[in-house]
């Protein structure tokens, strides 16, 4: 802050050392005048000129170091030191800037929760439609048309919920509710959703469950391995995807969704849980939006359950979770 004062100041500072030394130079070129003398007392003046100049500075910069350490929440208190006209001027003008952005903010919010709002009562109401075209699609005599169909419904399906989720996510910790859950009925739930599509690609699970129950939220839970499980499924060929639970040596459950699809290249593992990054190595598959592991990142984060990926190309991917114990959970959800 000084350097800024003495730059902003220097125009002033240049012109009292100009006039000392024009007292100076004038003494010297006017044998009347007494040199030393004159030098004495540019000296005194100088000596006063500093003080002065310390003075001012704690001052003058008191009311914008406070606005250079603002942390722009819209609280003016802390700019409460302005006693010059033109940092009055300055505060005045702030002031009607923070309640024009108060104003807009809170008319933008109203607008976001609106539409908000209006996304999932539509999402919702376009459930309906979508039970019912399920049930016709179930009496299609032709089971050929049945897989296909189903296979392109399983994916409208899957996008809306993907969507409702996404709306939902901002406001996950008034959602939660945390507690002793069985895995079992949540693996096979999402299983059976996909029934059809695995059986049309030839996929079984193979699920083997050494630690039963878990610490979570079960509904957020199953729109992890919904989004993880859905994934194995669409990039595997006719093949076994294996789900495995275990109790590690620090007594974390541990479970891991392994399948034998066509792996994730090194070079994208570090960016997989990015809002919208699909993949390089197969960048024209439109298939994918992106979208599935950021949900799933999110969601994981709020639920404290650490998510670790292995993967080689062309071989399969692994993703492990890692659910904290009572304690930890206990004592990260009361800091």
């Amino acid at each position: 802050m000084i350097w800024t004062y003495i730059k902003e100041r220097r125009t002033w500072l240049l012109l009292l050392l100009a006039v000392q030394l024009l007292i100076l130079f004038i003494s010297y070129i006017d044998n009347t005048i007494p040199f030393m003398s004159m030098l004495y007392i540019v000296l005194l003046l100088s000596i006063l000129c500093i003080v002065f100049v310390i003075l001012r500075y704690t001052k003058e910069t008191k009311f914008y170091a406070n606005l250079e350490n603002w942390d722009h929440t819209y609280d003016l208190a802390e700019l409460k030191d302005a006693d010059s006209p033109f940092e009055q001027l300055v505060l005045h003008a702030v002031t009607l800037q923070t309640e024009r952005y108060k104003r807009e903010n809170s008319h933008n919010f109203m607008l976001l929760e609106q539409e908000k709002d209006e996304l999932l009562s539509w999402i919702h109401e376009v459930k309906t439609p979508l039970t019912a075209m399920q049930l016709m699609i179930d009496r299609l005599p032709d089971e050929t048309l049945q897989r296909q169909l189903m296979y392109e419904w399983l994916r409208i399906h899957h996008l809306l919920d993907q969507q409702l989720h996404q709306k939902r996510i901002p406001f996950i910790q008034n959602d939660l509710y945390i507690e002793v859950s069985k895995l079992e009925p949540i693996i096979y739930q999402e299983i059976r959703a996909l029934k059809s599509w695995c059986i049309q690609k030839g996929i079984g699970f193979d699920v083997s469950l050494q630690a039963s129950e878990v610490l979570t939220d079960a509904k957020w839970l199953g729109f992890i391995l919904r989004q993880l499980i859905t994934n194995a499924v669409k990039y595997s060929a006719s093949s076994d995807i294996i789900i495995e639970s275990t109790r590690s040596d620090d007594d974390h459950v541990v479970l891991t969704i392994q399948d034998t699809g066509r792996g994730i290249d090194p070079k994208d593992l570090p960016r997989i849980y990015e809002r919208g990054f699909t993949s390089t190595t197969y960048h024209q598959d439109g298939a994918s939006t992106g979208m599935g592991l950021y949900l799933v990142k999110q969601v994981a984060d709020s639920l404290f359950i650490r998510i670790d990926v292995t993967s080689v190309l062309g071989e399969g991917t692994t993703f492990t979770l890692t659910f904290p114990r009572k304690n930890e959970f206990v004592r990260i959800t009361s800091m």
